[in-house]
């Protein structure tokens, strides 16, 4: 097998099962540009193997025994400079992916995913790019009961309301699942202004991704097309 690069994308692989974990590294270790460089069983042990291993990107399973992998993620998120998470999950049993993706996970990956695209996800995260579809993730979003939606919207508008129009904008249209491209051809704008305006959101908004924007727009309702989305 041919040495992976030195600069190759560091993963490290966090799963209960060790069948799925044995999987998962024979799928990614095909290639030169991605390395793992650990394995972990369980969530408690996430910290202390970033600290010592330094991976680029963590895929992290939900249910394990001691820590699960959205308290785990919260923790690993909630440092500085932490890795990207792709939270690995069966979508009908795990309904708190959204949970994850508050605390700053880049995204989220059925177990069943082709390994192809499980391979294109932890190159795409690497790059500081969401992996999500925006089909499944408005299925997953609004089959999570929310108990106090008018209070989380109030919230989410006035967050939003800090920003000027055109990066109101910017948001509502990362919101709808939309890349830098296309947001530029929606706004007239290049594609290198799109990016300067999706940085100073998350600037001022204090978020990690644009998986957060998204949230935030959908929380603030602001994702139906006959709807004036500006704050008055």
């Amino acid at each position: 097998m041919t040495e992976p690069d030195a600069t190759a994308i560091g993963v490290l692989v966090v799963d209960d099962d060790p069948l799925v974990r044995a999987g998962l590294v024979m799928m990614l270790g095909g290639g030169t540009d991605i390395r793992v460089v650990g394995e972990a069983g369980d969530g408690a042990e996430v910290l202390d193997l970033v600290d010592r291993l330094g991976p680029d990107v963590v895929l992290m399973d939900i249910r394990m025994p001691t820590t699960d992998g959205l308290s785990a993620t919260e923790a690993l998120r909630a440092r500085e400079h932490a890795p990207e998470v792709i939270v690995l999950t069966t979508f009908d049993a795990d309904e708190h992916v959204l949970r994850a993706l508050r605390a700053g996970a880049a995204g989220f990956l059925l177990k069943d995913t082709p390994p192809a695209e499980i391979v294109a996800a932890v190159r795409q995260v690497a790059e500081g790019r969401p992996v999500l579809s925006p089909s499944v993730t408005r299925r997953l979003i609004d089959r999570v009961a929310d108990p106090e939606p008018d209070r989380r919207r109030a919230r989410a508008l006035e967050q939003l309301g800090t920003l000027n129009e055109r990066e109101h904008a910017v948001a509502v249209a990362v919101g709808h699942g939309k890349s830098n491209a296309e947001i530029g051809a929606t706004l007239y704008l290049s594609v290198p202004t799109v990016k300067t305006h999706v940085s100073n959101i998350l600037t001022k908004l204090g978020l990690n991704n644009r998986v957060q924007i998204a949230l935030l727009a959908h929380d603030a309702d602001l994702l139906t097309p006959a709807r004036d989305h500006r704050p008055r």
